[in-house]
């Protein structure tokens, strides 16, 4: 017990080297703080830059790591293509993080337990929110942002927190976090908007007032909306949507407030409300988590999976996309021989693949993209469909399956176009060559038709 104090400490006074430097502005900030583009779609950096959220859900992040552990996490994002994490901020009203630290004094929402003093001068005063504020300064310094969930769903709906102590607990963080850069708030977590909604208007409403530089929206409960209660509220910037985890068959809800696995209507729903919001899919099936989530006799999602719902709801119209692993979003330590820790699940292949839609999307200009089913002729449902997306010169329609295309072309500019295949898989481009641009133009992707045979018909004036 004597080692692990005195590893503890040692920890500690590193930590507050490292933090003063950081106050001192000795260590670079990269992270700039988001923006919602002219046209009210996308999200840009403070030059005006287009910023494409490719984010990871990183649930656990403050509670399980350690510093050290949380600097390779966010080093592995980084160099993967990531420039999101979401995260939550207090999973409970009981929350300790790894080193023993509560989040709360006695469990009350109103009163965050923060050390006396200065904790970067005295490693021993150091408590869970300076190990907050060291995870939100490693981001920031790798040029990845924090979508930061204030209190998760399931510590509130039990009643134990009011409307006044929500209050309270979002004016602490917005003047604690206000000044750093690279924060999101995301209200709500995995909960409809109507259950406790005192609640998460308080939390709204005063991150507004007390933060008007940090963007918020609302994760809501699979299978769900945002836009459903809070798209006309003054505090949501943009609109973010869980398709959820089950497959079509898993779903038996009213097919007026769910789409199943069809993440692409949900985008379409939010696209066409007024005012426009950006939209995104905020959690999609996790690569390698059962369908349903909990009964482990079924398949898992597969990166094939994690790529079609990725494709889906940006070519939909949807500004990013958020990429979940069931390892990874629990932060798991390798106690389960059968399951993998987080530190072996953030190479898995779905992860790895992500950085090709980032890359494919701002590889044209950007912020004149469109959803434009109009350039499909012949389309299918479920798996079969083909979504696609068009700037002024170029169009880009995804199949899951490598089914053949049936183009109503003239929809760009040129007489001629370059068409190409693009692959989700490895960001490879194949060349196909010149196409005449008027008619109904037939195209075959490589590979048998198949589910997870995905390809991206680009076409380029």
């Amino acid at each position: 017990m004597q080692g692990i104090r005195m590893l503890r400490l040692m920890n500690r006074k590193l930590l507050a080297l490292l933090c003063a430097g950081f106050i001192a502005g000795t260590m670079p900030v990269y992270s700039q703080q988001l923006k919602i583009s002219e046209n009210r779609r996308f999200f840009t950096d403070e030059e005006g830059k287009p910023f494409f959220w490719l984010a990871d859900t990183g649930w656990l992040l403050f509670n399980r790591l350690t510093r050290e552990e949380a600097d390779r996490y966010l080093t592995d994002r980084q160099q993967k293509g990531f420039n999101v994490v979401q995260v939550m901020v207090v999973q409970a009203l009981r929350t300790v993080n790894v080193y023993g630290d509560s989040a709360l004094s006695n469990h009350d929402l109103s009163r965050p337990k923060v050390t006396e003093g200065n904790a970067f001068e005295n490693p021993e005063a150091y408590d869970y929110w300076d190990h907050v504020d060291y995870v939100v300064g490693k981001a920031a310094e790798k040029g990845i942002k924090l979508g930061m969930v204030p209190i998760w769903g399931n510590a509130v709906k039990n009643g134990r927190t009011s409307a006044g102590q929500a209050k309270a607990y979002a004016q602490f963080l917005a003047r604690r976090y206000r000044g750093r850069p690279n924060i999101v708030w995301l209200n709500g977590g995995d909960i409809q908007g109507d259950v406790v909604p005192e609640v998460w208007e308080a939390i709204g409403t005063t991150l507004r007032a007390e933060d008007a530089g940090h963007l918020i929206t609302f994760h809501p409960f699979g299978r769900m909306q945002s836009s459903k209660w809070f798209h006309d509220s003054s505090w949501l910037d943009f609109n973010m949507f869980q398709s959820g985890h089950r497959t079509y068959a898993q779903d038996h809800e009213a097919k007026d407030l769910r789409y199943g696995e069809d993440n692409w209507r949900y985008v379409e729903a939010d696209y066409a409300r007024t005012p426009v919001k950006p939209v995104l899919d905020g959690e999609p099936s996790y690569e390698n988590i059962w369908h349903g989530l909990h009964d482990k006799t079924l398949p898992v999602w597969t990166a094939d999976d994690v790529r079609r719902y990725a494709y889906w709801s940006v070519f939909a119209g949807a500004c990013g996309f958020t990429y979940g692993n069931n390892g990874v979003m629990q932060m798991r330590y390798a106690r389960d021989p059968k399951l993998p820790s987080w530190e072996e699940a953030i190479h898995d292949p779905g992860a790895g693949q992500m950085m090709h839609l980032k890359n494919l999307m701002l590889s044209k200009p950007y912020f004149e993209r469109v959803p434009d089913q109009s350039l499909i002729a012949e389309n299918g449902e479920r798996y079969d469909r083909l979504l696609a997306t068009r700037g002024r010169d170029y169009a880009l329609i995804y199949t899951w399956n490598g089914r053949q295309m049936k183009v109503n072309m003239g929809k760009i500019g040129g007489s001629k176009v370059n068409a190409s295949w693009y692959d989700p898989r490895t960001g490879e481009t194949k060349v196909l060559g010149k196409v005449e641009n008027r008619g109904v133009k037939t195209f075959n992707p490589p590979g048998e038709v198949r589910n997870g045979n995905d390809w991206v018909l680009v076409l380029e004036k």
